[in-house]
Order: C-alpha cells, then sequence, then structure tokens
C-alpha cells in the first residue's frame, strides 16, 4: 500500500508544480549535512504554501523550522511587506535555515529566531512583531498544546493554525508507549473544551507514511 502511496505522490509531481530547483537544493543540501528527513513532503509543502496564499497572510509564525523547507514554501506566499518568524531550538538546523532561506532569496522576509520555542513565544510581540495570520506548529510534539496555546494568543481573529503529525500512524487512538501520542491526545482533548477556534482535522498517506494534520480558523 504504502508503495501506491509513493507512486500517486510522484504522479502528482509529474503533473503539477509542486518543486522547482530551489525547493530540490534545500532537499539535497539538508540530506548532506546529515539532517534527519523530517521536513514536510513536496505536496504538504506547496500545499501550505496555497494555505498561507489563499488567506492573503500577511504575517506567518512557524515553530520548528529544521533545515528551512517549509519555511522557504510559507515566505513565498508574503506579500512584499509581508513578515515570517521561524523558531529553532537547534543552532546546526537554524543555520542551515538561515543559509537556505538566503539561496532562495526570501531571507529578508524571515527571522530565524534560536532557543526553546516556550522561551521565545512570550516575547515575539515584544520584538515588535504583530498578531500572525498563519501558523504552523511542527516541532516536538509533546508540547504542541502549549504551542497550540501561544498560537492563540498571539493570532489575529481569522487566523489559520496547522499542527502537522497528529496521526501518527493510527497511533493516536492506539494503546502505545510512543511518547509523543499522550501530548497530541491532551492537545485534542483541550479542543474539544476550547471555544477560541473553530478545527478539523485531515488524515493524509503520501510519501511520508501515514499520518495528518490539525486545521483550524481562530474566531
Amino acid at each position: 500500500m504504502e508503495e501506491t502511496w509513493r507512486a500517486v505522490d510522484e504522479y502528482f509531481a509529474d503533473r503539477l508544480v509542486m518543486t522547482d530547483d530551489t525547493m530540490e537544493h534545500i532537499l539535497k543540501k539538508n540530506e548532506e549535512a546529515d539532517m534527519p528527513t523530517i521536513e514536510v513532503s513536496r505536496a504538504h509543502g506547496k500545499m501550505l504554501h496555497l494555505m498561507a496564499k489563499m488567506t492573503q497572510a500577511k504575517t506567518i509564525l512557524e515553530i520548528g523550522t529544521h533545515g528551512g523547507f517549509s519555511t522557504v514554501w510559507l515566505a513565498r506566499a508574503l506579500p512584499e511587506e509581508g513578515r515570517m518568524a521561524t523558531l529553532e531550538v537547534n543552532p546546526k538546523h537554524a543555520e542551515m535555515a538561515r543559509e537556505n532561506l538566503e539561496s532562495a532569496g526570501v531571507e529578508d522576509k524571515v527571522e530565524v529566531i534560536e532557543g526553546e520555542a516556550l522561551s521565545t513565544l512570550p516575547v515575539l510581540l515584544e520584538k515588535g512583531y504583530p498578531r500572525f495570520d498563519f501558523i504552523f506548529i511542527d516541532a516536538d510534539k509533546e508540547n504542541n498544546a502549549e504551542y497550540l496555546n501561544w498560537a492563540l494568543k498571539l493570532s489575529k481573529k481569522g487566523a489559520i493554525i496547522i499542527v502537522d503529525n497528529v496521526v501518527r500512524r493510527g497511533k493516536i487512538i492506539e494503546d502505545t508507549e510512543e511518547k509523543a501520542v499522550p501530548h497530541i491526545r491532551r492537545m485534542f482533548d483541550q479542543l474539544a473544551e476550547d471555544d477560541r477556534i473553530e478545527t478539523t482535522a485531515v488524515q493524509t498517506v503520501g510519501q511520508k507514511g501515514y499520518d495528518g494534520f490539525l486545521m483550524g480558523v481562530v474566531k
């Protein structure tokens, strides 16, 4: 079945513009630097780009930069005056992301902020950032509930919030020892009683296997 998922992704990639030389260079550079291959897929990178574009986002926040693959896709959706902050705890990954942003020509729109996200999130408004139109959460899953709370505090009314990797190959509903799952469930439990945001979740299959994402609109 997974072979079929990958083949369908390849079929789409062959007929739709879901990558280019710049994005392929980023993936190759990250691989050569022995970074873990945990960035979003090509199709999902393009999906994030289109989502941000459809919402006409002028301010974007990303929690979890990795090597900057999704960062570049999101930055490309910004208008000329747009602004983006991306948070990354690993200095090596942050430096790689800066290099990739420069090679993509979007470095002037994006600030890579190093440090624990739960330490850097509280000072974003103090740093002069306005509230955000679009927020993508793709960092350590153990803090997803806290990241979501901060996303709600830092977002505008009508903002889009996306949280990646919430299905975990179906383990979200299984009795599992995987350490991330209880924390993701805690986020869903919180959402069941949170009237600040309207949400849904979508299961996905493809090059990255079986997973899914949460999406919501801030009320």
